[in-house]
């Protein structure tokens, strides 16, 4: 009789050949293990609590959560979901959670939790047939924004003081106007980011030109920034942004169907995002989906994720070296200086752990 280790095993090999790697392509990348996910659907989203805590959401109304540090994920079921994608999710605890669904119309709703996902209210669903939700976050367990494309010409912010449990749209003079064909990609929940008690940010493109927008009244009122990230294509612009402090971000993004093409990604910011640089090197890649700031790190380090690979800083983004060629579309370093969890294709899930990392 085969171990239930020996299972786990093959499942593994499985997925592994699904991703087209080896078991040696694994061991080779020792700061991230793989874990069973027991779905195949692809996930967007990624939420960690602490390391032993993250919830994970994608496509066909996918919700995931594991409360042992990743040795098991929970399949949860949210009613009437099935059809959803959830693009987003935010957890303040093993048992709280919003969840972000993408989508024209009705099909933008946030859904939330309080009792590990056994119950969930819808606590905004999107009515206007022109608004499309992209991400949220949140600065504490009570107050949080989320993000949608133009509407009218303006991009629409929701902005919540209970946790999630209702949402209201900030005033439009306090939003400047898009420009057109402007928009937000929802590629990783992580187009919008938030930092301290009221800083917020978001990236776009699109439109002739890429831009960040920020606020530091918790998205009441917000001032727009050019960045030197190429435009002009409706697959191109900035993807993700992540902040260290108040001053010092970085964006990464590109054409997301040019995976293939070499191309300016990633941009640096040192005044809170009013200007943005290309940096002197940057890793030898296309596209990248998301980036990620472990918080409390021994030195400034960054990490970045798309479907080509994984890429490592130490040193404020200055050098980078790959970590390995398995591509992930999320990832969430909130709550641990070394430890985080990516999301990816086929139900893809890793750990990451900054101490397994040899420079």
């Amino acid at each position: 009789m085969r171990s239930l280790g020996d299972f786990f095993s093959r499942i593994v090999r499985v997925v592994l050949v699904l991703l087209g790697m080896s078991l040696s392509d694994v061991r080779a990348e020792s700061p991230w293990s793989l874990q069973f996910s027991g779905t195949t659907a692809r996930l967007r989203g990624v939420s960690m609590v602490n390391p032993e805590v993250a919830w994970a959401s994608g496509a066909e109304g996918t919700c995931l959560r594991t409360i042992n540090g990743g040795l098991t994920w929970d399949h949860i079921t949210v009613p009437e979901g099935d059809k959803l994608d959830f693009r987003d999710v935010h957890a303040s605890s093993a048992d709280t959670a919003c969840l972000l669904a993408i989508g024209a119309g009705e099909q933008s709703r946030i859904y939330r939790t309080t009792d590990a996902g056994a119950t969930w209210t819808p606590t905004f669903i999107n009515h206007n047939p022109q608004g499309f939700l992209d991400a949220f976050a949140f600065w504490d367990k009570h107050h949080g924004i989320a993000l949608g494309d133009p509407v009218d010409g303006r991009f629409m912010i929701l902005t919540s003081e209970d946790g999630g449990l209702t949402w209201n749209p900030i005033p439009k003079e306090g939003m400047p106007q898009a420009l057109p064909e402007e928009g937000a990609f929802a590629a990783s929940g992580t187009c919008l980011v938030v930092q301290g008690n009221q800083n917020v940010w978001f990236g776009t493109g699109g439109g002739a030109t890429t831009r960040v927008f920020r606020s530091s009244d918790r998205g009441r009122t917000w001032s727009v920034h050019e960045t030197p990230l190429p435009a002009d294509s409706p697959t191109k612009g900035i993807f993700s942004l992540a902040f260290r402090d108040a001053d010092h971000g970085i964006a990464v993004g590109g054409d997301y169907r040019e995976t293939a093409k070499p191309a300016p990604y990633l941009i640096k910011t040192s005044d809170g995002g009013r200007t943005w640089r290309l940096p002197v090197t940057a890793p030898e890649c296309t596209y990248r989906s998301a980036i990620a700031a472990p918080p409390g790190s021994k030195t400034p380090t960054w990490i970045t994720v798309g479907p080509s690979g994984t890429e490592i800083s130490l040193d404020d983004g200055t050098t980078w070296k790959p970590l390995n060629l398995l591509g992930y579309h999320a990832l969430d370093f909130r709550g641990s200086p070394h430890i985080g969890w990516a999301v990816g294709e086929r139900g893809t899930i890793a750990k990451f752990d900054l101490n397994k990392f040899t420079p």
